[in-house]
Protein backbone atom coordinates (compact mmCIF):
# COMPACT_ATOMS: atom_id res chain seq x y z
CA UNK A 1 0.00 0.00 0.00
CA UNK A 2 1.03 3.63 -0.33
CA UNK A 3 1.46 5.21 3.08
CA UNK A 4 0.39 8.72 3.99
CA UNK A 5 2.39 10.86 6.46
CA UNK A 6 -0.02 10.25 9.34
CA UNK A 7 0.10 8.01 12.39
CA UNK A 8 -3.14 6.37 11.27
CA UNK A 9 -1.61 5.39 7.95
CA UNK A 10 1.80 4.11 9.11
CA UNK A 11 0.20 2.13 11.93
CA UNK A 12 -1.33 -0.11 9.24
CA UNK A 13 2.11 -1.44 8.38
CA UNK A 14 2.49 -5.20 8.82
CA UNK A 15 5.73 -6.92 9.75
CA UNK A 16 6.97 -8.67 6.59
CA UNK A 17 7.50 -12.42 6.60
CA UNK A 18 11.25 -12.14 6.09
CA UNK A 19 11.68 -10.72 9.58
CA UNK A 20 9.57 -13.47 11.15
CA UNK A 21 11.65 -16.03 9.23
CA UNK A 22 15.09 -14.52 9.83
CA UNK A 23 15.60 -15.21 13.56
CA UNK A 24 19.28 -14.19 13.67
CA UNK A 25 20.86 -10.83 12.99
CA UNK A 26 24.36 -9.48 13.66
CA UNK A 27 24.71 -6.09 15.36
CA UNK A 28 28.00 -4.18 14.90
CA UNK A 29 29.20 -1.41 17.22
CA UNK A 30 32.27 0.18 15.66
CA UNK A 31 33.53 3.74 15.91
CA UNK A 32 35.94 6.10 17.65
CA UNK A 33 35.34 4.28 20.95
CA UNK A 34 36.94 1.20 19.31
CA UNK A 35 40.34 2.93 19.59
CA UNK A 36 40.52 3.19 23.42
CA UNK A 37 38.29 0.09 23.64
CA UNK A 38 38.01 0.39 27.40
CA UNK A 39 35.32 0.06 30.04
CA UNK A 40 35.06 -1.59 33.46
CA UNK A 41 33.37 -4.99 32.95
CA UNK A 42 30.77 -4.24 35.61
CA UNK A 43 28.10 -6.71 34.49
CA UNK A 44 24.98 -7.06 32.34
CA UNK A 45 22.60 -4.12 32.00
CA UNK A 46 19.49 -5.55 33.62
CA UNK A 47 21.36 -7.12 36.57
CA UNK A 48 23.41 -4.02 37.44
CA UNK A 49 20.42 -1.68 37.27
CA UNK A 50 18.23 -4.03 39.29
CA UNK A 51 20.83 -4.50 42.03
CA UNK A 52 22.61 -1.11 42.10
CA UNK A 53 20.52 1.43 40.18
CA UNK A 54 21.05 3.71 37.20
CA UNK A 55 23.68 6.00 38.75
CA UNK A 56 25.95 3.04 39.48
CA UNK A 57 25.43 1.85 35.93
CA UNK A 58 26.50 5.11 34.30
CA UNK A 59 29.42 5.65 36.69
CA UNK A 60 30.91 2.23 35.95
CA UNK A 61 29.35 1.82 32.52
CA UNK A 62 30.56 -1.45 30.95
CA UNK A 63 29.45 -0.30 27.48
CA UNK A 64 32.74 0.70 25.82
CA UNK A 65 30.79 2.66 23.18
CA UNK A 66 29.81 5.09 25.97
CA UNK A 67 33.48 5.99 26.52
CA UNK A 68 32.98 9.73 25.88
CA UNK A 69 30.23 10.00 28.47
CA UNK A 70 32.08 7.84 30.97
CA UNK A 71 35.31 9.84 30.81
CA UNK A 72 33.32 13.01 31.62
CA UNK A 73 32.27 11.52 34.98
CA UNK A 74 35.15 12.58 37.28
CA UNK A 75 34.52 9.91 39.90
CA UNK A 76 34.35 7.10 37.34
CA UNK A 77 37.10 4.62 36.43
CA UNK A 78 37.08 5.55 32.74
CA UNK A 79 38.26 9.08 33.51
CA UNK A 80 41.12 7.74 35.61
CA UNK A 81 42.09 5.31 32.85
CA UNK A 82 41.96 7.96 30.13
CA UNK A 83 44.17 10.44 31.95
CA UNK A 84 46.73 7.83 32.97
CA UNK A 85 46.84 6.35 29.45
CA UNK A 86 46.58 9.38 27.16
CA UNK A 87 47.17 12.40 29.39
CA UNK A 88 44.98 15.18 30.75
CA UNK A 89 44.99 17.13 27.46
CA UNK A 90 44.15 14.25 25.11
CA UNK A 91 40.71 14.96 23.69
CA UNK A 92 38.23 12.35 22.50
CA UNK A 93 38.39 13.92 19.03
CA UNK A 94 42.07 12.97 18.88
CA UNK A 95 40.90 9.42 18.23
CA UNK A 96 39.54 10.48 14.79
CA UNK A 97 42.82 10.23 12.82
CA UNK A 98 43.71 7.03 14.66
CA UNK A 99 40.42 5.40 13.71
CA UNK A 100 40.59 6.56 10.09
CA UNK A 101 44.11 5.14 9.86
CA UNK A 102 43.12 1.85 11.45
CA UNK A 103 40.14 1.19 9.18
CA UNK A 104 42.32 1.30 6.09
CA UNK A 105 43.07 -2.39 6.84
CA UNK A 106 39.43 -3.44 7.05
CA UNK A 107 38.04 -5.99 4.57
CA UNK A 108 34.22 -5.96 4.55
CA UNK A 109 34.08 -9.21 2.59
CA UNK A 110 35.69 -11.05 5.51
CA UNK A 111 32.95 -9.87 7.83
CA UNK A 112 30.21 -10.82 5.40
CA UNK A 113 31.69 -14.29 4.89
CA UNK A 114 31.83 -14.87 8.66
CA UNK A 115 28.25 -13.68 9.23
CA UNK A 116 27.01 -15.91 6.41
CA UNK A 117 28.90 -18.87 7.87
CA UNK A 118 27.17 -18.31 11.21
CA UNK A 119 23.73 -18.32 9.56
CA UNK A 120 22.82 -14.69 10.11
CA UNK A 121 20.04 -13.40 7.89
CA UNK A 122 20.58 -9.68 8.42
CA UNK A 123 23.22 -7.25 9.66
CA UNK A 124 22.77 -3.97 11.56
CA UNK A 125 25.66 -1.46 11.52
CA UNK A 126 25.98 1.58 13.79
CA UNK A 127 26.21 4.48 11.33
CA UNK A 128 26.37 7.09 14.13
CA UNK A 129 26.59 6.40 17.84
CA UNK A 130 26.04 8.87 20.69
CA UNK A 131 29.40 10.60 20.10
CA UNK A 132 28.04 11.86 16.76
CA UNK A 133 30.88 10.44 14.64
CA UNK A 134 29.67 9.23 11.22
CA UNK A 135 30.76 6.01 9.53
CA UNK A 136 30.05 7.43 6.11
CA UNK A 137 31.07 10.71 4.41
CA UNK A 138 27.68 12.39 4.59
CA UNK A 139 26.42 15.22 2.43
CA UNK A 140 25.30 16.69 5.78
CA UNK A 141 28.51 16.99 7.83
CA UNK A 142 28.60 17.83 11.50
CA UNK A 143 28.26 21.62 11.90
CA UNK A 144 30.46 21.74 15.00
CA UNK A 145 33.31 19.39 14.12
CA UNK A 146 35.14 19.48 10.80
CA UNK A 147 35.66 16.10 9.06
CA UNK A 148 33.95 14.28 11.91
CA UNK A 149 33.39 11.18 9.82
CA UNK A 150 35.26 8.29 8.24
CA UNK A 151 37.19 8.83 5.05
CA UNK A 152 36.03 5.43 3.78
CA UNK A 153 32.33 4.84 3.26
CA UNK A 154 32.14 2.03 5.79
CA UNK A 155 28.35 1.94 5.58
CA UNK A 156 28.29 1.57 1.82
CA UNK A 157 31.12 -0.94 1.63
CA UNK A 158 29.60 -3.24 4.24
CA UNK A 159 26.14 -2.92 2.67
CA UNK A 160 27.54 -4.10 -0.65
CA UNK A 161 29.47 -6.99 0.92
CA UNK A 162 26.51 -8.19 3.01
CA UNK A 163 24.09 -8.16 0.10
CA UNK A 164 26.61 -10.02 -2.06
CA UNK A 165 26.31 -12.87 0.47
CA UNK A 166 22.49 -12.86 0.22
CA UNK A 167 21.92 -11.27 3.61
CA UNK A 168 19.89 -8.15 4.34
CA UNK A 169 21.44 -4.88 5.50
CA UNK A 170 19.95 -2.68 8.22
CA UNK A 171 21.26 0.52 9.80
CA UNK A 172 21.44 1.86 13.34
CA UNK A 173 21.44 5.61 13.99
CA UNK A 174 21.53 7.34 17.36
CA UNK A 175 18.71 9.78 16.80
CA UNK A 176 18.18 10.55 20.47
CA UNK A 177 21.69 11.17 21.75
CA UNK A 178 24.34 13.23 19.97
CA UNK A 179 26.84 14.84 22.31
CA UNK A 180 28.00 17.24 19.60
CA UNK A 181 24.58 18.93 19.76
CA UNK A 182 23.78 18.38 23.46
CA UNK A 183 26.72 17.63 25.74
CA UNK A 184 24.67 16.72 28.80
CA UNK A 185 26.61 14.23 30.90
CA UNK A 186 24.37 11.25 31.58
CA UNK A 187 24.58 10.06 35.18
CA UNK A 188 20.94 9.10 35.80
CA UNK A 189 17.94 7.94 33.80
CA UNK A 190 16.54 11.50 34.08
CA UNK A 191 19.70 12.83 32.44
CA UNK A 192 19.11 10.48 29.53
CA UNK A 193 15.88 12.24 28.66
CA UNK A 194 17.49 15.67 29.09
CA UNK A 195 20.34 14.70 26.76
CA UNK A 196 18.08 14.35 23.69
CA UNK A 197 18.75 17.40 21.46
CA UNK A 198 15.55 19.32 20.77
CA UNK A 199 16.74 22.32 18.77
CA UNK A 200 15.40 22.75 15.20
CA UNK A 201 18.92 22.45 13.79
CA UNK A 202 19.24 18.95 15.19
CA UNK A 203 15.80 17.90 13.95
CA UNK A 204 16.85 18.93 10.44
CA UNK A 205 20.25 17.24 10.85
CA UNK A 206 18.92 13.88 12.05
CA UNK A 207 16.09 13.85 9.50
CA UNK A 208 18.56 14.63 6.71
CA UNK A 209 20.78 11.75 7.79
CA UNK A 210 17.94 9.26 7.88
CA UNK A 211 16.73 10.42 4.46
CA UNK A 212 20.26 10.14 3.09
CA UNK A 213 20.72 6.65 4.54
CA UNK A 214 17.41 5.56 3.01
CA UNK A 215 18.29 7.06 -0.36
CA UNK A 216 21.85 5.75 -0.57
CA UNK A 217 21.61 2.35 1.14
CA UNK A 218 17.90 1.35 1.36
CA UNK A 219 18.27 -0.38 4.76
CA UNK A 220 15.71 -3.04 5.62
CA UNK A 221 15.45 -1.68 9.19
CA UNK A 222 15.57 1.83 10.59
CA UNK A 223 17.16 0.91 13.94
CA UNK A 224 16.97 4.12 15.92
CA UNK A 225 18.24 4.48 19.48
CA UNK A 226 17.24 6.44 22.58
CA UNK A 227 14.28 8.45 21.34
CA UNK A 228 14.15 11.29 18.78
CA UNK A 229 13.56 15.05 19.04
CA UNK A 230 9.95 15.81 19.91
CA UNK A 231 9.45 18.32 17.07
CA UNK A 232 10.34 15.82 14.33
CA UNK A 233 7.60 14.75 11.92
CA UNK A 234 7.98 11.01 12.40
CA UNK A 235 4.89 9.99 10.38
CA UNK A 236 6.40 11.78 7.38
CA UNK A 237 9.74 9.99 7.84
CA UNK A 238 8.09 6.61 8.38
CA UNK A 239 5.74 6.96 5.40
CA UNK A 240 8.61 7.97 3.12
CA UNK A 241 10.62 5.00 4.30
CA UNK A 242 7.83 2.45 3.89
CA UNK A 243 7.04 3.81 0.43
CA UNK A 244 10.73 3.56 -0.55
CA UNK A 245 11.78 0.23 1.00
CA UNK A 246 8.96 -2.21 0.40
CA UNK A 247 9.85 -4.74 3.10
CA UNK A 248 11.37 -2.30 5.58
CA UNK A 249 10.80 -2.18 9.33
CA UNK A 250 11.07 0.40 12.11
CA UNK A 251 12.09 -0.43 15.68
CA UNK A 252 10.49 0.88 18.85
CA UNK A 253 13.17 3.35 19.92
CA UNK A 254 12.06 6.49 18.08
CA UNK A 255 9.57 7.44 20.80
CA UNK A 256 11.07 6.14 24.02
CA UNK A 257 10.29 7.52 27.44
CA UNK A 258 12.57 7.49 30.48
CA UNK A 259 10.31 7.63 33.54
CA UNK A 260 10.35 3.87 34.01
CA UNK A 261 11.35 1.85 37.07
CA UNK A 262 14.64 -0.01 37.14
CA UNK A 263 12.89 -3.31 36.43
CA UNK A 264 11.71 -1.90 33.10
CA UNK A 265 15.14 -0.73 32.00
CA UNK A 266 15.68 -3.41 29.38
CA UNK A 267 12.14 -3.34 28.02
CA UNK A 268 11.43 0.15 26.69
CA UNK A 269 8.36 -0.38 24.57
CA UNK A 270 8.34 2.74 22.45
CA UNK A 271 5.38 4.89 21.52
CA UNK A 272 2.84 5.46 18.78
CA UNK A 273 4.24 3.20 16.09
CA UNK A 274 6.84 0.47 15.76
CA UNK A 275 7.15 -2.89 14.05
CA UNK A 276 9.03 -4.69 16.82
CA UNK A 277 10.28 -4.18 20.36
CA UNK A 278 13.93 -4.41 21.43
CA UNK A 279 14.61 -5.75 24.94
CA UNK A 280 18.30 -5.23 25.73
CA UNK A 281 20.21 -7.92 27.62
CA UNK A 282 16.79 -9.33 28.44
CA UNK A 283 14.08 -11.60 27.12
CA UNK A 284 10.40 -12.31 27.61
CA UNK A 285 9.00 -15.10 29.76
CA UNK A 286 6.34 -16.23 27.31
CA UNK A 287 5.24 -15.99 23.69
CA UNK A 288 4.89 -12.26 23.10
CA UNK A 289 3.29 -10.05 20.51
CA UNK A 290 4.21 -7.81 18.79
CA UNK A 291 7.25 -9.22 17.09
CA UNK A 292 10.39 -8.63 19.15
CA UNK A 293 14.15 -8.71 18.86
CA UNK A 294 16.44 -9.39 21.81
CA UNK A 295 19.71 -7.52 21.50
CA UNK A 296 22.92 -8.07 23.44
CA UNK A 297 26.68 -8.32 23.18
CA UNK A 298 28.58 -11.57 23.50
CA UNK A 299 30.13 -9.99 26.60
CA UNK A 300 28.91 -7.10 28.76
CA UNK A 301 29.70 -4.44 26.13
CA UNK A 302 28.57 -3.73 22.59
CA UNK A 303 31.72 -1.88 21.56
CA UNK A 304 34.99 -3.81 21.81
CA UNK A 305 36.28 -3.78 25.39
CA UNK A 306 39.86 -4.91 25.87
CA UNK A 307 39.11 -5.62 29.55
CA UNK A 308 36.68 -8.43 28.79
CA UNK A 309 37.96 -11.98 29.08
CA UNK A 310 36.44 -15.40 28.70
CA UNK A 311 34.72 -15.05 32.09
CA UNK A 312 32.70 -12.09 30.77
CA UNK A 313 31.56 -13.79 27.55
CA UNK A 314 28.62 -16.07 26.94
CA UNK A 315 29.70 -19.65 26.36
CA UNK A 316 28.51 -21.33 23.17
CA UNK A 317 26.15 -23.40 25.31
CA UNK A 318 24.61 -20.32 26.93
CA UNK A 319 24.33 -18.58 23.57
CA UNK A 320 22.58 -21.48 21.84
CA UNK A 321 20.14 -22.10 24.67
CA UNK A 322 19.26 -18.42 24.97
CA UNK A 323 18.73 -18.20 21.21
CA UNK A 324 16.38 -21.21 21.18
CA UNK A 325 14.38 -19.74 24.06
CA UNK A 326 14.05 -16.39 22.26
CA UNK A 327 12.87 -17.96 19.00
CA UNK A 328 10.31 -20.13 20.79
CA UNK A 329 8.70 -16.95 22.16
CA UNK A 330 8.39 -15.07 18.83
CA UNK A 331 11.71 -13.27 19.05
CA UNK A 332 14.77 -12.75 16.91
CA UNK A 333 18.27 -12.50 18.34
CA UNK A 334 20.35 -9.48 17.32
CA UNK A 335 23.76 -10.63 18.50
CA UNK A 336 26.42 -7.95 18.66
CA UNK A 337 30.06 -8.09 17.63
CA UNK A 338 32.45 -5.36 18.72
CA UNK A 339 35.36 -5.14 16.26
CA UNK A 340 38.72 -3.64 17.10
CA UNK A 341 39.48 -0.28 15.48
CA UNK A 342 41.09 -1.93 12.44
CA UNK A 343 38.04 -4.14 11.84
CA UNK A 344 39.44 -7.28 13.44
CA UNK A 345 36.71 -9.27 15.16
CA UNK A 346 38.32 -10.64 18.35
CA UNK A 347 38.98 -14.35 18.34
CA UNK A 348 36.78 -15.06 21.37
CA UNK A 349 33.85 -13.43 19.59
CA UNK A 350 34.55 -15.41 16.43
CA UNK A 351 34.62 -18.63 18.45
CA UNK A 352 31.17 -17.93 19.88
CA UNK A 353 29.78 -17.04 16.46
CA UNK A 354 31.18 -20.15 14.84
CA UNK A 355 29.92 -22.31 17.69
CA UNK A 356 26.41 -20.99 17.14
CA UNK A 357 26.81 -21.50 13.39
CA UNK A 358 27.91 -25.11 13.84
CA UNK A 359 24.82 -25.80 15.95
CA UNK A 360 22.57 -24.14 13.38
CA UNK A 361 24.10 -26.21 10.58
CA UNK A 362 22.45 -29.22 12.21
CA UNK A 363 19.43 -27.68 13.90
CA UNK A 364 18.58 -24.67 11.72
CA UNK A 365 15.50 -26.48 10.42
CA UNK A 366 13.97 -25.96 13.87
CA UNK A 367 14.83 -22.25 13.90
CA UNK A 368 14.62 -20.52 10.54
CA UNK A 369 11.18 -19.88 9.01
CA UNK A 370 9.46 -21.31 12.08
CA UNK A 371 6.70 -19.81 14.20
CA UNK A 372 5.86 -20.17 17.89
CA UNK A 373 3.71 -23.15 18.88
CA UNK A 374 0.74 -23.03 21.26
CA UNK A 375 3.20 -22.85 24.16
CA UNK A 376 6.90 -22.10 24.23
CA UNK A 377 8.09 -24.33 27.05
CA UNK A 378 7.75 -27.89 28.23
CA UNK A 379 9.68 -30.63 29.97
CA UNK A 380 11.20 -33.93 28.98
CA UNK A 381 11.15 -36.85 31.42
CA UNK A 382 10.09 -34.39 34.08
CA UNK A 383 13.28 -32.36 34.30
CA UNK A 384 14.83 -31.58 30.91
CA UNK A 385 13.72 -28.10 29.73
CA UNK A 386 12.16 -28.11 26.26
CA UNK A 387 11.33 -25.35 23.79
CA UNK A 388 8.82 -25.65 20.93
CA UNK A 389 8.70 -24.20 17.42
CA UNK A 390 6.62 -25.21 14.40
CA UNK A 391 6.75 -25.18 10.64
CA UNK A 392 4.06 -26.62 8.38
CA UNK A 393 2.89 -29.92 9.89
CA UNK A 394 6.03 -30.44 11.99
CA UNK A 395 6.59 -29.62 15.64
CA UNK A 396 10.20 -29.10 16.69
CA UNK A 397 11.04 -29.97 20.28
CA UNK A 398 14.46 -28.70 21.34
CA UNK A 399 15.96 -29.98 24.56
CA UNK A 400 18.16 -27.34 26.17
CA UNK A 401 20.86 -29.93 26.78
CA UNK A 402 22.29 -32.96 25.01
CA UNK A 403 19.86 -35.89 24.90
CA UNK A 404 21.10 -38.88 26.86
CA UNK A 405 21.00 -42.24 25.13
CA UNK A 406 18.05 -44.34 26.28
CA UNK A 407 14.55 -42.88 26.50
CA UNK A 408 13.14 -39.37 26.65
CA UNK A 409 9.50 -38.69 27.48
CA UNK A 410 8.03 -35.51 26.04
CA UNK A 411 5.67 -34.71 28.85
CA UNK A 412 2.04 -34.01 28.04
CA UNK A 413 2.15 -34.66 24.26
CA UNK A 414 -0.20 -37.00 22.39
CA UNK A 415 0.85 -38.35 18.96
CA UNK A 416 -1.17 -39.87 16.12
CA UNK A 417 -0.43 -43.46 15.13
CA UNK A 418 1.34 -42.46 11.89
CA UNK A 419 3.68 -40.00 13.63
CA UNK A 420 7.32 -39.91 12.56
CA UNK A 421 9.99 -38.63 14.94
CA UNK A 422 13.43 -37.56 13.77
CA UNK A 423 16.46 -36.41 15.69
CA UNK A 424 18.03 -33.60 13.71
CA UNK A 425 21.55 -34.60 12.73
CA UNK A 426 20.84 -38.34 13.04
CA UNK A 427 20.12 -40.40 9.90
CA UNK A 428 17.38 -42.71 11.20
CA UNK A 429 13.87 -42.14 12.49
CA UNK A 430 13.32 -42.92 16.15
CA UNK A 431 11.05 -45.53 17.64
CA UNK A 432 8.48 -44.22 20.05
CA UNK A 433 5.44 -45.13 22.11
CA UNK A 434 2.54 -43.29 23.61
CA UNK A 435 1.74 -43.59 27.29
CA UNK A 436 -0.27 -41.58 29.76
CA UNK A 437 2.61 -39.23 30.60
CA UNK A 438 3.44 -38.31 27.01
CA UNK A 439 5.42 -39.45 23.99
CA UNK A 440 8.45 -41.56 24.87
CA UNK A 441 11.11 -41.64 22.15
CA UNK A 442 14.07 -44.02 22.09
CA UNK A 443 17.33 -42.11 21.77
CA UNK A 444 19.95 -44.30 20.03
CA UNK A 445 23.22 -45.06 21.75
CA UNK A 446 25.27 -44.55 18.59
CA UNK A 447 24.89 -40.78 18.39
CA UNK A 448 27.71 -38.91 16.71
CA UNK A 449 30.24 -37.21 18.95
CA UNK A 450 28.92 -33.82 17.81
CA UNK A 451 25.34 -34.68 18.77
CA UNK A 452 26.39 -36.18 22.09
CA UNK A 453 28.22 -32.97 23.00
CA UNK A 454 25.70 -30.52 21.51
CA UNK A 455 24.44 -27.73 23.78
CA UNK A 456 20.87 -28.51 22.63
CA UNK A 457 19.26 -31.23 20.54
CA UNK A 458 16.07 -31.21 18.51
CA UNK A 459 13.36 -33.74 17.76
CA UNK A 460 11.11 -33.15 14.73
CA UNK A 461 7.61 -34.64 15.13
CA UNK A 462 5.34 -34.98 12.07
CA UNK A 463 2.39 -34.56 12.16
CA UNK A 464 2.26 -32.21 15.09
CA UNK A 465 1.10 -33.86 18.32
CA UNK A 466 -1.65 -32.57 20.53
CA UNK A 467 -1.30 -31.39 24.09
CA UNK A 468 -2.96 -33.17 26.98
CA UNK A 469 -5.83 -31.21 28.46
Amino acid sequence: MHYQPTWESVQKHVVPDWFHDAKLGIFIHWGLYSVPAWAPPAGELEKVIREEGWEAWFTRNPYAEWYLNSLRIPEGPTREHHVSTYGEDFDYDDFVPQFNKAVEKWDPDEWAALFQEVGAQYVVLTTKHHDGFLLWPSRHPNPFKEAYHTRRDLVGELTEAVRAKDMRMALYYSGGIDWTFNDTVVKTITDLGKAVPQQPEYVAYADAHWMELIERYAPVILWNDIAYPAAADLPQLFAHYYNTVEEGLINNRFTQTFNMEASEAADIMGGKHFDFTTPEYASYDEITEPKWEATRGIGFSFGYNQNEGVEHYLSVEELVRSFVDIVSKNGNLLLNVGPMADGTIPEMQQERLRGLGAWLATNGEAIFETRPWHVAEGTGSGETPLRFTQKGTTLYVTALEALPSGQMTLDGLIAAEDTEIRLLGHPDTLTWRQDKSGITASVPANLSAALSAAPATTLAITPQPQRQA
